[in-house]
């Protein structure tokens, strides 16, 4: 909604780009804050097309490993408003 791309999917870790795009990429995020950042800054590049291509990949449970909790999605809410409204 706030970089006007339909996307079903931005946590995936996924992103392919030339290199001269993402050496242009100021990025600060570290954890969960990176894909929401990634994904709006991409968006603001003039002559980036963006594409979805659908992937498919096994979540890791609790058990194997995963570590995200709720605290990474309040996370990843602030970035996409942060940097979905910053310049």
């Amino acid at each position: 909604m706030l970089t006007n791309l339909n996307l079903t999917d931005m946590e995936t870790c996924y992103k392919l780009m030339r290199s001269d795009i993402a050496k242009g990429l100021k990025l600060r995020e570290k954890r969960f804050g990176f894909e929401p950042e990634v994904t709006a800054k991409l968006a603001r590049v003039k002559n980036a097309r963006i594409y979805e291509v659908g992937i498919s990949y096994y979540g890791r449970t609790y058990a194997e490993g995963k570590k995200i909790g709720w605290k990474d999605g309040f996370r990843a809410i602030w970035c996409i408003v942060r940097y979905g409204l910053a310049d």
